[in-house]
Order: C-alpha cells, then structure tokens, then sequence
C-alpha cells in the first residue's frame, strides 16, 4: 500500500471500522479460514482461497471506490497476510490504460471500457468487467449559511456551462422559494483527469440539457465550458472545500469526508432527492432487468421513481479473462469472489450501494471464467 493511500485509509478507516465489524450480514474475513470451504458464494458454491504464495497485487484506477478498495484490501490482509495490495488511486482513465499496458494486475474504471479502448488490447486478449459497488455523483457546494439547496437539470447545466454565474441567479431561486440566495460569485471545480465520476456527471448533463450535449458531451473527459480543474475526487472536494462559492461533483463518500454539503437534485418524478446508498439502490433497481450481457453498464440516469436518485453509477474490477500467472489468476479470483460476498456487507458504511441481487450473481459467475494458461481458475 502507497503512503498516500495508507493516510487516506487512516482517515477513513478510523471512524467505520468498528461499525464495519459489527455490520449486520458481514462475515468478518479474518474469521474465514484459508481453505475453498470459507463463505458460500451463488449456487451453493464456496469462495475459494486465494494462492498460498507470498504476492502483491499491483492495481490502479478510478478513485470513486478507493475508499471501499482500501478497507476491502486491509480487511482480506488481516485474513490472508501473504496477499497484500498496491493500488494507485489514478482515475479510471489512468486505470484503464495501466491495465490495457498490463503494468498492473487488475484496473479499477467506473466507466466501462467503450470499444476503440478494447481495440487497443493485446491480440487475443479479452477484458472482464466485474461490477463490485454503485455510488452516487452529487453536487457539492460551499456557500456559508446555505444549509439546503434544491437544484433542477437547469440550474445544474447552467451551473457548469457557465451560463448561471450567481448564487441568487433566478434559475436557482426558483428551486429554492423562501431561501435567502447570496450575490455570490460561483466559481465550477472539475476534474483535470480520466474520470468515470466525469463520465457519470456528464452523461447526466448530458442527457437532461440539449444545451451541454452541443457544447460539451459526454465521457470519462470533456472540454469543460467554464471553471477549474483538480485531480480526483479528493482534489475536487478540497478545491470545492477550500474556495468559498465553489461548487463541484464527487463521489458521496468524498462528500462526507469533506465535512461539504450537497445539493438535492429533482428527478425523473419531480422529486428533489438527495445522494443517499438508498437513492442509488433505487435507481439500479429500476435498472436491473436491463444489465448487459457483457457488464458494460452505463451510468443509471433519471430512473423511475420517486425515492431515486437521478445520477447512480457502477464500478467495475477490470481483469483480463486469461492471467498469464496462476498463483496471481487464483489470488485475483478469490479476492473478488470474497468482494462479492463479505465485502458487499461493508459497503453501506462507507457510502457505497451493494450490487443488486441479480446483478451480484451474473459477477460470480463471470468469476469462472477466468483462466491461466486457458485452464479455469474456478471450475
């Protein structure tokens, strides 16, 4: 584990530790013996055990889960030592090109890989996408004594076009009745790098304004009309935190630990919804009959519903389905296996929406397609 990670795991792991050990459902791993009979996986199958050889599995990628990877890692340390983990918390565009140079052994993407990016993968190789976790984007603020903002697909369009400049600007009063707004200058903090929290936030803009969909589009990068960059979604929470007036989009978990406020976006109901674990599970819920053969979800906007939350994504482990390491092959499977069990029951603590069922089910039997040298790693 990398310094930095190390500080940031310190941070967060301090205070959900001990409720993740008393998390309802969760299996504490270091509880799980090392042998393939530890907790039962779909089917009435059984989580296997990773590789008895000392290994570090090198990772990178997006930094929406980091702060979920960083405790799954810690916890199946404590239960596994010979396994330890370095993962660079990059973006999901830094994840997806390490792992598409294979300089690491798995990358991490809340973006699924577009097809020219699968183009660019060594001659035969095919690329698993195995969802691990949902979130939600929302839209932080600082604005001293604003305590609850509503904003519309207007107002947040406007916002980040670069067309509503003011806090009191009419279109975000008209959200907000009763409330005073300040004559405050808003200053846009985007991300500078590869992001799927980008290409989630921006496929919303995208899908509820004709005006940002001709002018800037959507991806994992855009050319931002207005505003300034930062890196990660910690580089736009400190940005956002750090400049009064600034207003920004992360990962809800990056909010929280930001101590930062934000805003209640209206949906496809007309309701104004706050990011919650329970407005993401709503959205993929609305969105399960719909999952994709190959796992490449896109981001869950604007679903039914009068609880949901209109800006939901998922995030994905990104492995290629022949390792050419077997003791690594084994040691990958079985952490994402136990990732999909245990490690879904530690996932509401930290801000994070578990998979939904079905969707849960299809990742461990992709699971058993990964193979070493063409033989399964998981029969």
């Amino acid at each position: 584990m990398t310094p930095s990670n190390r500080v940031r795991l310190g941070a967060l792991a301090g205070a959900v530790l001990i409720a993740i050990g008393a998390c309802s459902g969760a299996a504490s791993p270091s509880a799980a013996p090392a042998t393939s009979n530890a907790s039962p996986a779909g089917g009435g199958q059984t989580v296997p055990a990773p590789s008895s050889a000392n290994l570090t599995l090198q990772g990178a990628g997006a930094t929406f889960p980091n702060p979920l990877y960083q405790v799954w890692f810690e916890k199946y340390t404590e239960a596994y030592p010979n396994i330890q983990f370095n993962y660079q918390s990059i973006g999901s565009g830094g994840g997806i090109k390490a792992i598409t140079e294979q300089t690491v052994d798995f990358g991490a993407s809340d973006a699924a890989m577009k097809d020219d990016e699968l183009g660019k993968l060594p001659s035969g190789s095919k690329m698993l996408h195995i969802p691990t976790a949902l979130g939600a984007v929302v839209v932080i603020y600082n604005v001293p004594g604003l305590t609850k903002l509503q904003l519309d697909a207007d107002a947040i369009a406007g916002i980040f076009l670069g067309t509503i400049t003011k806090w009191n600007d009419p279109k975000i009063a008209a959200n907000n009745a009763g409330v005073t707004l300040p004559d405050q200058a808003i200053l846009v903090v985007h991300r500078s790098d590869g992001s799927g929290t980008t290409n989630a936030f921006t496929t919303y803009l995208d899908t509820v304004s004709p005006d940002w969909h001709s002018k800037a589009g959507a991806g994992k990068e855009v050319k931002w009309p207005t505003g300034q960059g930062a890196q990660g979604n910690d580089g736009v929470a400190g940005g956002v935190k750090n400049t009064v007036g600034a207003v920004g989009y992360v990962e809800l978990q990056y909010a929280t630990q930001a101590g930062l406020t934000s805003a209640l976006v209206k949906n496809a109901d007309g309701a104004f919804v706050a990011g919650s674990t329970d407005g993401v599970t709503a959205a993929a819920e609305t969105a399960v009959g719909s999952f994709p053969a190959d796992f490449r979800q896109a981001p869950i906007i604007n679903g039914k519903g009068a609880t949901t939350y209109p800006i939901a994504s998922y995030t994905y482990l990104l492995v290629y389905q022949d390792i050419k390491d077997k003791d690594k092959a084994q040691s990958i499977v079985a952490f994402i296996a136990w990732a999909l069990n245990d490690g879904q029951g530690l996932e509401k603590d930290l801000g994070f929406a578990p998979l939904p069922a079905p969707v849960q089910q299809k990742s461990l039997t992709e699971l058993h397609a990964i193979t070493s040298g063409g033989n399964p790693i998981w029969p």
